[in-house]
Parts: C-alpha cells; sequence; structure tokens
C-alpha cells in the first residue's frame, strides 16, 4: 500500500491535509502522521512512504532539518517532499528548492493547490 506521511506539530493542520487529500482522490492511501521532524524521520526509516509532506516550522526538529537529514540518507534521498507552510517568502523558497523539495503550498490549504502539487505522484 501507498503511504503520505504528514508532518506537522499542528493536529488541526495535520486533519486538514487528510481531509485535503481524500477530497482530491488519495483517499486509497495510508496516511501516517509525526508531529514533529524527529518522529517524522523515525516514521520514514521504519515505514515504507512514498512522499512527504511536511511543515517548515516545528519543536524538536524542524522542517528544514528533516529536509536535510532525508537528503543526506542514501535510502531515503529520492523520497519526494512536498512543504506545506506559511513561511513562502522567494529566498525560503529558494533555500527548499536548493535541499530538493519537490514542491511548496501556501497555508492557508486549499485541496486545488494540493491536487495541483501532488499530480505528479498520482503514479508512485
Amino acid at each position: 500500500m501507498k503511504r503520505i506521511l504528514i508532518v506537522d506539530d499542528s493536529t488541526t493542520a495535520r486533519m486538514i491535509i487528510r481531509k485535503c487529500l481524500q477530497i482530491v482522490g488519495f483517499e486509497e492511501w495510508e496516511v501516517v502522521e509525526a508531529s514533529n521532524g524527529r518522529e517524522a524521520l523515525n516514521a520514514a526509516k521504519q515505514d515504507h512512504v512514498n512522499l512527504v509532506l511536511t511543515d517548515l516550522n516545528m519543536p524538536v526538529m524542524d522542517g528544514v532539518t528533516l529536509i536535510k537529514w532525508l537528503k543526506s540518507n542514501p535510502k531515503l534521498n529520492e523520497l519526494p517532499v512536498v512543504v506545506i507552510s506559511s513561511a513562502g517568502n522567494p529566498e525560503k523558497q529558494r533555500e527548499l528548492n536548493s535541499l530538493g523539495v519537490s514542491n511548496v503550498i501556501g497555508k492557508p490549504l486549499s485541496p486545488n493547490h494540493l491536487h495541483q502539487a501532488l499530480a505528479p505522484y498520482w503514479a508512485i
């Protein structure tokens, strides 16, 4: 089964992302959740995940640190990462692109924006 890892310290944000995933057609994918980057890194190592959706501003380990860890791990560096964050200035966008992030979606999240960002992953 295909798995999406949702990483956000807000339970409400994770619930909204999960609902948007159902609306745009990812209801058959299993969803794994983490409330910070450290939990997400452990989940990515233990569970086979096909896609990571992460926030940037989180306690314990932030999203940028998580992305750096994922991209430096030979077993996880090809894992597509999509950032869902309110931190969407051009400088941050360039930094995320240089780290290998597949896409950045601004908050508040809409099903339409999520659908557009995740279109390349239908065939994963």
